[in-house]
């Protein structure tokens, strides 16, 4: 019987693995705070930067926290945690949907 297996390249560093181990293979994804609002998975990775302050805010960090099932990791500086604790401010949106709403519809 021929050997069957599948070769991986993480990142230059390339793995083989046996039909029977391709199981161990997990996709990973990335996605925004607000794209996973609702969703939630085994684990999760938080990227803290001060360099996006705007979106320093505790009701963003708590729907982070939230998505992890069994595992939270949060990288970055403890001044970003702090920064987005302490801004309990939810920025008011300038979307023109109630305009858009409003508009007379056109057939």
């Amino acid at each position: 019987m021929e050997e069957q297996s599948l070769v991986v390249d993480f990142d230059g560093r390339r793995i083989a693995y046996d039909f029977g181990e391709l199981d161990e293979l997990v996709h990973a994804y990335a996605c925004t705070i607000h794209k996973a609002q609702g969703c939630e998975y085994p684990a999760v990775v938080v990227l803290m930067a001060t360099q996006h302050f705007k979106l320093l805010q505790r009701n963003l960090l708590y729907t982070a926290l939230t998505r992890g099932r069994k595992l939270v990791c949060l990288v970055g500086s403890s001044k970003a945690v702090y920064i987005a604790i302490q801004n309990n401010q939810i920025q008011l949106r300038r979307t023109g949907l109630r305009e858009r709403l409003a508009a007379p519809k056109t057939v």
